[in-house]
């Protein structure tokens, strides 16, 4: 058996049994670095695991996904175990294959719910990957280092194991499950219990959709593309260039980077996306308008909020909806989602709509000249840093925004 380099450990008020979990896990694999990702508890489970040997990496209450992303640099190269706070057993067969990712089955599994969860991830995990889980979430798990590249950074909340799974099997790794007596402080069947159910189930739902990088390195669900339910079908056309971008975009950044790459999804968008605006109201002005609306707020979400506050200061001097925004808002501030292309570029096509029946014709070129002016400063440099360093700006931008 060849130690992993380490072992990665997501608690959260893991106080009574953290401290026998790192112990039994450093007695098990003697040459790895135990690292615990420590997500917001309110407790002593960040003492108690130094106390016991592990490094901590201690953070606000982010999700199982997110704790272990953020902690999984300070973890040396090399192969990755991961495993539950409160695990007891030897994880040792799991570090004995040959496998690129390894999941431990139990034995003998206790309490848990009626299987709504487990599967509907299995369906998931099969629909999307072609992989046959049995165990889809269990958090007991072998990565070599090519899984460890595929899977990280990892989806949020408890839908990291479900997308590991698709993320290792979509990559052509080999992946095999193992029954092991093995236990865990498993979930009731109380209102507690099926509400960490009803978490695991959407969270799993979230992973299976498209996702998106962040800033921070995080993995986030990508829903903007919500704003296209409406029921204007130009929004909605919108919403679905800019999600086939979300899905199938290359690294080209730009008018001029899609232009010397020719055919590619960001070039659709830019023809696609003023031709929308010129079916829907028949004016060149509109076409103008909603195209570099979308193109303007697309330019800005680079920062948890930063597009939908400019949507919402906008949608106050145009009257354009602001329910989406309000809803989506508190959500993207905390990083739990993201808007993606088809977000903003929905969002700013409704806008670019509602000014065309809201403003003058005069007031309507003056908006276009002031968007594009915006556009070919966004060409040169990041629109994001000229807000970050003008001081009123700066701290609207930051306002509502978690700080790590």
């Amino acid at each position: 058996m060849t130690d992993p380099a380490a072992i990665l450990v997501a608690a959260r008020d893991e106080e009574p049994t953290i401290a026998a979990t790192v112990a039994a896990l450093k007695a098990q694999f003697p040459s790895a670095e135990v690292v615990v990702a420590d997500d917001g508890s309110r407790d002593g489970t960040a003492s108690e695991a130094e106390r016991a040997g592990a490094q901590v990496v201690c953070l606000p209450r982010r999700g199982k996904g997110q704790a272990l992303t953020l902690a999984e640099p300070k973890a040396p190269a090399g192969a990755l175990l991961l495993a539950d706070a409160d695990l007891v057993g030897d994880l040792g067969p799991l570090v004995s294959t040959d496998a690129d990712v390894a999941i431990a089955v139990f034995a003998e599994p206790r309490g848990g719910g009626f299987g709504i969860a487990k599967g509907a991830a299995r369906r998931l995990v099969r629909a999307v990957s072609g992989f046959e889980a049995r165990e889809p979430l269990s958090g007991q798990r072998s990565l070599s280092p090519a899984a460890r590249e595929a899977c990280f950074p990892l989806a949020p909340g408890f839908g990291c194991e479900v997308r590991m799974t698709i993320d290792a099997a979509r990559a052509g790794l080999r992946v095999i499950e193992l029954e092991l007596p093995l236990t865990h402080e498993a979930t009731r069947r109380d209102l507690q219990g099926f509400a960490h159910r009803g978490r695991q189930l959407l969270d799993a739902l979230l992973a299976c959709g498209p996702l998106g990088v962040n800033h921070r390195g995080l993995r986030l669900p990508l829903i903007g593309w919500s704003v296209g339910l409406r029921r204007e079908l130009p929004v909605a056309l919108v919403a679905a260039l800019g999600l086939a971008d979300d899905l199938w975009s290359g690294p080209e950044r730009g008018f001029r980077a899609h232009l010397r790459a020719g055919r590619t999804t960001g070039m659709l968008k830019l023809v696609g996306i003023p031709l929308v605006g010129l079916a829907a109201t028949r004016k060149a002005s509109g076409a103008l308008l909603v195209g570099l609306m979308a193109n303007c707020l697309n330019q800005l979400d680079t920062r948890p909020g930063r597009a939908l506050k400019a949507y919402l200061v906008g949608a106050l001097a145009t009257r354009a909806p602001v329910g989406p925004a309000v809803l989506l808002l508190p959500y993207d501030l905390r990083e739990n989602v993201m808007l993606g292309d088809a977000g903003s570029n929905a969002l700013g096509a409704m806008l670019g709509l509602s000014s065309v029946s809201r403003l003058t014709e005069r007031s309507r070129w003056l908006a276009i000249g002031a968007l594009a002016g915006l556009t070919l400063i966004g060409e040169r440099r990041s629109l994001g840093e000229l807000i970050e360093r003008t001081p009123g700006l700066s701290a609207l931008d930051r306002l509502g925004r978690e700080a790590f």
